[in-house]
């Protein structure tokens, strides 16, 4: 079986390929979806981004996905 190659959310985000509000239409992909993967694994977070976006919200977890983003550049 061929490994999926695609980028995850999480990667073109920080990439500044797309808007942070894309990750609902990546959540509702991975709904609808065959894989096997967690929702944490589909998007490519790590447990700390998961954590702050359950237990927080899209705003957690666009905070420290900009933080990343910033220092990268």
């Amino acid at each position: 079986m061929a490994e999926n190659t695609e980028k995850k959310f999480r990667e073109k985000y920080l990439a500044g390929e797309i808007e942070f509000e894309e990750i609902d239409d990546y959540s509702q992909e991975w709904g609808f979806s065959d894989t096997t993967d967690t929702l944490r694994e589909y998007l490519g977070l790590n447990a700390e981004e998961e954590d702050a976006w359950v237990s927080v919200g899209d705003e957690a977890l666009k905070e420290l996905l900009d933080k990343q983003r910033h220092s990268s550049n």
